[in-house]
């Protein structure tokens, strides 16, 4: 049986890589025509170009590996049954259930994969993708402008408008600066050209200015107006590179693609801890709103329990590395070993203890307003960051549900060919992650819990491929036509006894 099981998990192999190859090729290819006109003729170096486009794979791959499994799970059975090769393991005594069995374990072992790749290795491309856009940004600072439209330069102090950029050697036409630093007054500069790049400390952001006007209205005497003209002019706008210093690799912030199943489970608990408090502070404030929004108890769900035995696994190790290292002792105790789960400082509302009754009602009413925005944000988070988690787990399950699902119907159809490998493998592609993206909508508004919304689809499709799976090898075929078939005439000869005797 040893040789079977290697049999059908080699003929897995080939449609495996190719479809895989294939899927991911197309999904990149449509990722690369977005990005390729913002990055291609800017001056980069070809080795930042194909960096960026290598760290877009990870995510890729998190989308089609499940994807190609069921195709090749649908082709490979497929082939095995129009060959007759299910017939010759049936005549040897062979049942469906053993021939799928392999392959069903092959499939948890790319579930287990799938867990550590969606946890591990996609979470740091998507963070390095995201430091390697700073630093494009802040290398090349027209990369980051838009020709036609206001970009943003400093927020919510300077904007400039470009009609032309040569990302290449960043100059600029039909150059139009708003400038809004100063409280009193407001400031636009017309210029036909400009030079945009970054002061020698790659701190500042410098632009020379080529025949151009400055306009001043002040706010306080609006009737009056002043305008200088200029051939040559420089405006530097400071503190700009500290945007980028401050998000380097180690202190970058991270958004729920960029962290780590045990980082968002972290993060999770603190923004729990946060709303409860919050909504605490709304009952004394007011008891009627804090009833409309009383939360549910936070559920340990998967990331809890994956967090747990990994820190278990962690403990095992360093204390084995402990028992082999023994003068180690002396040095004070293990850091993991002394206290292996990190405390954080109790999160804090922002309210001091002040008697709700002893303050105005426009006081109670800022309070309130500002702890509803507070839990509303917690919440949030909260919400978004556990729907995230479940995401990673149910992509990879995945992997299991489609190889469940595929080999039942690739057997019970083996005349289907690559038409119906394609078909349906449309079809559930479709239906799986529609019902992702639903589930995870209807999950981050809260009115799914997260689990439900990432998982409905697994349940779904996975109830119908293990009734399909149970089913394998009672199944039955003539020469008049396939199972379906004759279930319709069974269906038709039944009718018609029924209504003979109802004459």
């Amino acid at each position: 049986m040893k040789i079977t099981s290697k049999y059908i998990l080699k003929e897995h192999v080939g449609p495996l890589v190719f479809a895989l190859s294939a899927l991911t090729s197309l999904l990149l290819l449509n990722y690369v025509a977005k990005k390729f006109g913002d990055l291609v003729g800017k001056g980069l170096h070809w080795t930042v170009i194909a960096e960026f486009f290598a760290l877009s794979i990870p995510f890729t791959v998190a989308m089609t590996l499940p994807m190609a499994i069921l195709v090749a799970t649908l082709h490979a059975f497929s082939r095995l049954a129009s060959e007759n090769e299910i017939t010759a393991y049936k005549a040897s005594g062979v049942s469906m259930h053993r021939l799928v069995a392999p392959v069903l374990l092959a499939a948890l072992g790319f579930t287990a994969f799938m867990v550590f790749f969606n946890d591990q290795v996609l979470p740091r491309a998507n963070h390095r993708l995201a430091t390697l856009t700073s630093d494009i940004s802040r290398k090349k600072p027209t990369v980051a402008f838009k020709e036609q439209m206001i970009n943003e330069v400093s927020p919510n102090k300077l904007y400039l408008r470009a009609g032309r950029i040569n990302r290449a050697t960043s100059m600029m036409r039909e150059v139009t600066i708003f400038d809004l630093s100063l409280p009193q007054k407001r400031r636009t500069i017309h210029a036909d050209s400009g030079l945009l790049e970054m002061a020698p400390g790659q701190v500042d952001l410098q632009m020379t200015l080529y025949s151009g006007s400055m306009t001043e209205v002040s706010l306080a005497e609006p009737a009056k107006l002043q305008r200088n003209f200029f051939h040559t002019d420089f405006v530097k706008v400071r503190g700009v590179g500290n945007q980028f210093e401050n998000e380097s690799p180690d202190n970058m912030y991270k958004s729920d693609r960029e962290l780590t199943i045990c980082e968002l489970q972290t993060r999770v608990e603190r923004a729990a801890k946060t709303r409860d408090s919050s909504w605490q502070v709304l009952w004394q404030y007011d008891k009627k709103t804090a009833r409309a929004l009383q939360p549910d108890k936070l559920q340990h769900g998967l990331g809890a329990a994956y967090c747990r035995l990994q820190a278990l696994w962690r403990l095992k190790t360093a204390s084995a590395a402990e028992v082999q290292a023994p003068s180690s002792k002396a040095q004070g105790p293990h850091p993991i070993l002394s206290d292996p789960t990190p405390r954080h400082p109790a999160p804090s509302t922002g309210i001091s203890d002040t008697d709700p009754d002893s303050l105005s009602s426009s006081s109670r009413m800022v309070i309130v307003e500002g702890t509803k925005m507070q839990f509303g944000n917690a919440q949030n988070i909260v919400d978004g960051h556990s729907v995230e988690i479940e995401k990673k787990f149910a992509i990879a399950a995945a992997c299991f549900i489609f190889v469940l699902l595929g080999a039942p119907i690739a057997l019970r159809f083996p005349r289907g060919g690559v038409g119906m490998t394609i078909g349906v493998s449309l079809a559930v592609f479709g239906l799986y992650y529609v019902g992702l993206i639903v589930g995870e909508t209807v999950a981050d508004r809260d009115y799914m819990s997260p689990f439900w919304g990432m998982w409905a689809a697994n349940f779904i499709l996975g109830s119908i491929g293990l009734a399909l799976t149970l089913r394998l090898g009672h199944e039955g075929t003539t020469n008049r036509g396939s199972e379906t078939t004759e279930f319709i005439d069974r269906v038709r000869r039944r009718v018609a006894r029924a209504f003979r005797r109802a004459r």
